[in-house]
């Protein structure tokens, strides 16, 4: 398989003034597998440890004697550590939180020894340590499941792949190639983007194996949740947990969650799920300007689930009726379709950046409105609107355009590309022209750049 994340281990690999990188991820999105073959095709030699195994390894890592640590490890591992070739790689190094602050040590004594490290629960130790954190000397990289354009290289389908990635923003689709398309978009509905489940189904051709590894990544969660049993009750956590997929896409209320618990608990349990990053809470922003996040509201959200593939499963949904059914509109009320444009554009920035995805809603009586999505692009405001199907009322998008005055909105549905000049119909901002960009689900990895390329147009005034 290929994962885009190969191309930024390999820009870090040759950045001149490189340091110790720590991959951060939800368990089970690749992140092993990503740093070993990333080792295969740059590096000749590969040091793994795994410190849930092997805790004991930990005390190969002396602080601030870096070379008596490589000599340690050389030994422990039976092999020269020869820099430029040998790449060291730290795996679940959440166990021991206390090598994390060393890696410090190595970008300021030894910038020249290659270092990986990840951990799926590392969230938690980053948010609760009681050591110095190496702030400036170790780079982050945030890794997801894989998206549709890596689903389909996993499946042989580098032309589609080819073909996506060179589509202008208007540009005409044959009704068979957007057929086909569509018909691989609601395979991922069901595969989704989890390494393990999408190997499974390319190895097999059988929605039966893929369901077993979402039905194992699951039960691992689950299994996860007794480790935190010091912070919060093990049954709460585990009702969120099922409760989340049936809620995305709508505004979060405690009562949803559990009406028998307190807001506190739940606010809590909901922290706990986000930093395993099993879940991922689309905040409020008031859209006025960037960046997003300076006008969030803590309290209003929308949760998001970590992949599709794991929210059809949990929420039990038919697997062979969501392949063949022809108006996604009807899986799940759109929900599905929410949660895919979602976690695609959650990820949609560089992978150094930190994950972040907002929302709009207004709520005033009789004139409420939502924006599914809002993004940040070339420093312009744009709102994203996804419909299931083909069609579906923009009202709430032009009540956003009216207020805004933006000079972009996207929406997401089963159509191919289009790209229209509309002005808003609403009263007291008529007339405010804008650019619509329709994109067919399938070019959500494509809409960045299209976007940015409509903005360059500049056809309006």
């Amino acid at each position: 398989m290929y994962r885009n994340a190969l191309t930024d281990l390999k820009d870090w690999k040759n950045q001149k003034n490189r340091k110790p990188l720590v991959l951060r991820g939800a368990r089970q999105v690749g992140k092993t597998w990503l740093v070993r073959k990333f080792a295969e095709e740059d590096f000749d030699h590969l040091i793994e440890i795994n410190f849930d195994d092997t805790p004991e390894q930990a005390k190969l890592f002396v602080k601030g004697e870096v070379d008596r640590c490589l000599q340690l490890l050389e030994m422990e591992h039976n092999q020269d550590i020869i820099p430029g070739k040998t790449l060291i790689f730290l795996d679940e190094i959440q166990a021991v939180p206390e090598v994390l602050p060393y890696l410090r040590y190595f970008y300021e004594k030894r910038p020249d020894i290659f270092v990986i490290a990840a951990g799926s629960l590392l969230e938690f130790l980053l948010s609760e340590h009681d050591f110095s954190m190496p702030v400036g000397r170790i780079e982050y990289l945030h890794l997801g499941p894989m998206t549709i354009e890596e689903f389909l290289l996993a499946l042989d389908q580098q032309r589609l792949v080819s073909f996506l990635s060179g589509i202008g923003p208007d540009e005409s689709i044959p009704e068979s190639i957007h057929q086909k398309l569509i018909d691989f978009l609601k395979l991922f509905w069901i595969v989704g983007g989890m390494p393990a489940a999408v190997a499974a189904y390319r190895d097999y051709k059988s929605f039966q194996h893929s369901n077993r590894e979402h039905g194992s990544i699951l039960q691992t969660f689950e299994d996860d949740f007794s480790k935190y049993r010091k912070r919060i009750y093990p049954q709460r956590i585990r009702k969120v947990f099922h409760r989340i997929p049936a809620l995305v896409g709508k505004k979060l209320k405690y009562v949803s969650l559990d009406p028998d618990e307190r807001s506190k608990d739940l606010a809590d349990t909901l922290d706990l799920l986000e930093m395993a990053r099993v879940i991922y809470r689309v905040h409020h922003s008031a859209g006025n300007g960037v960046p997003l996040g300076a006008e969030m509201k803590a309290k209003d959200f929308k949760p998001l689930f970590l992949d599709t593939g794991l929210m059809t499963q949990s929420l039990g949904l038919n697997l062979s009726t969501l392949q063949v059914v022809k108006d996604l509109t009807l899986v799940n009320n759109g929900a599905v379709a929410e949660q895919f444009i979602g976690q695609h554009l959650l990820y949609q920035n560089l992978s150094y950046e930190k994950p972040e995805l907002y929302y709009w809603n207004r709520e005033k009586k009789s004139s409420s409105a939502e924006v599914d999505y809002l993004l940040s692009i070339d420093n312009k405001v744009i709102p994203v609107e996804v419909k299931a199907g083909a069609s579906g009322s923009l009202k709430s998008l032009q009540v956003f355009m009216a207020e805004k005055r933006v000079p972009v909105a996207l929406r997401f549905n089963t159509m191919t590309p289009s790209l229209t000049e509309l002005t808003v119909k609403i009263q007291g901002a008529l007339g405010h022209p804008y650019l619509f960009l329709s994109l067919p689900h399938y070019l959500v990895c494509q809409a960045k750049r299209l976007v940015k390329e409509v903005l360059g147009v500049n056809r309006l005034p």
